[in-house]
């Protein structure tokens, strides 16, 4: 039966799409191909994610090859969850991105883009889904690779900067996480996560594991772009293409971060990290000074890409503060909060991608007076800056809810007034754009020309994306229950 190839088909089609677009290189017919395969692969994972909440955990084996000799496709309810978000993102993205492209890339480099954009999908689906450490490596480099493309597309020669910065530094990364699988192969003799928890769990913490968790860590913390090792972040997204940007600040970082989480909770889960050593103290101080150092730095940029590039930096800080803590209400929260800031930051820049649509780059002397010539588009920008703060109404409040419900189990007060404290430095950025696009006066200022009219599939993708940002502020049965048990998951494989 069809439905039993499920976890194969959710990597295959994409994979397989991605040659098409350069056998073609039409740049329509390399859109379609695109846009055919990540609606496929959506629909797979909605099967999948059925799948699980009927049956439970599903195993699938590659070739026959039985685990942990061979390559096993394992899907739970938590990376079930993810693939939902990844490829819900990647086709809805894609049915926006054909008249953007167009503005942004010379047409005889579209289908360059597309192959790029479907390997990339191919990387995060298959890193999210695969049972075997060294796959999520190959996974994760297919990804990175595809993502330094998408990135030097941009039509700005910094764009060739970022994506130059990004391959030195993720190469690093990539390095450190290769390291650390090598040294849980030494240790365990096993590539297979499952079979990896259950040897590690049976050992004692001595210096190759401790130093495997180390690299994996680090590494792993450079993708997700945890302060410090974010440094890659803001130019990437910055003078990426519009598509490109709303792509990637939408699924790359949390696919990284269910990467962190299914490594600590899980192959590393019995071993008792957390209680044995400092890395929720770690990633808890980390956590804190990103949310407040990278929203410090996003209210003097320059460029509004950029802006909301460190403001990604700091709600990463609020997702890995969750995960700090190890328990049910906060890890629901890390989790929702993935869930969350991928429909909001991904409706931003798609925003962004509309204004750049009309008068190129957004800086905030180009924007001056855009609520008066782009009224909608400014109202959307406003209300996903709403879900960002964390207001009621909102899908961001959820997250922050969850967040500081989890610190007041704790009796953390001090640390409940800290992240109110970085929400309100959320306020100033938020406002920076308000002021520059509502109370511009003069009209020496308002230096705004439109190009065309928006494209109808441009402005039905964004508005899905806006509404989602108020959808899940409302209605939490699929958000904060499918992120609830997915903490349950993880959180059990830290008991077995």
């Amino acid at each position: 039966m069809l439905s039993s190839q499920l976890p194969a088909l959710q990597v295959v089609i994409p994979l397989v799409a991605a040659p098409i677009c350069v056998f073609f290189r039409n740049p329509r017919i390399a859109w379609l191909i695109a846009l055919i395969a990540s609606s496929l692969t959506f629909m797979v994972s909605i099967g999948l994610f059925l799948q699980v909440q009927q049956l439970g955990v599903i195993s699938y084996e590659m070739g026959n090859w039985s685990p942990p000799w061979g390559i096993e496709y394992r899907v739970d309810n938590v990376n079930a969850y993810i693939l939902l978000i990844v490829s819900s993102i990647g086709a809805l993205v894609t049915a926006y991105a054909y008249p953007s492209l167009k503005r942004e890339i010379d047409t005889n480099r579209h289908y360059l883009f597309w192959t790029s954009y479907l390997l990339c999908l191919t990387g995060l689906l298959g890193v999210t889904i695969t049972g075997d450490a060294f796959n999520i490596f190959v996974f994760l480099e297919i990804s990175s690779l595809s993502t330094y493309v998408l990135i030097a597309l941009g039509k700005s020669r910094l764009a060739l900067y970022a994506a130059f910065r990004y391959l030195i530094l993720g190469t690093i990364g990539a390095t450190f996480i290769v390291i650390g699988i090598g040294l849980l192969y030494l240790m365990t003799g096993t590539l297979n996560l499952y079979d990896l928890a259950s040897r590690l769990g049976d050992m004692d913490l001595a210096q190759p594991q401790l130093a495997a968790l180390a690299f994996l860590t680090v590494g792993i913390s450079l993708k997700l772009a945890l302060f410090p090792l974010h440094l890659w972040l803001p130019n990437a997204y910055a003078f990426a293409p519009s598509v490109a940007t709303s792509f990637l600040a939408a699924t790359a970082t949390k696919v990284a971060v269910y990467l962190l989480l299914r490594f600590a909770y899980d192959v590393f889960g019995k071993s008792q990290i957390f209680s044995e050593l400092p890395l929720g103290e770690v990633l808890l101080v980390l956590s804190i000074v990103a949310m407040f150092v990278a929203s410090t730095v996003a209210i003097y940029q320059d460029d509004v890409k950029r802006m909301f590039a460190y403001s990604s930096v700091a709600q990463i800080g609020y997702i890995t503060l969750g995960a700090s803590f190890a328990s049910q209400t906060a890890l629901t929260a890390s989790i929702v909060h993935l869930f969350n800031h991928a429909i909001t930051k991904g409706a931003i820049f798609l925003l962004l991608g509309i204004v750049a649509f009309q008068i190129g780059q957004p800086t905030f002397t180009k924007i001056k007076g855009l609520g008066k010539k782009m009224p909608w588009t400014s109202f959307g920008m406003v209300l996903c800056g709403l879900s960002l703060i964390g207001v009621p109404g909102t899908a961001g409040f959820i997250s922050k809810w969850y967040l500081i419900l989890a610190v007041l189990e704790r009796g953390w007060w001090w640390l409940a007034a800290m992240i109110l404290a970085s929400s309100l430095l959320a306020i100033l950025y938020i406002w920076r754009f308000v002021e520059t696009a509502y109370f511009v006066t003069d009209a020496e200022d308002n230096t705004i020309e439109l190009g065309s009219k928006i494209p109808f599939s441009m402005a039905t993708v964004t508005v899905l994306f806006v509404l989602a940002c108020l959808f899940f502020g409302f209605h939490t049965e699929f958000s904060v229950d499918s992120a609830s048990e997915a903490a349950r998951v993880l959180l059990e494989y830290t008991r077995q």
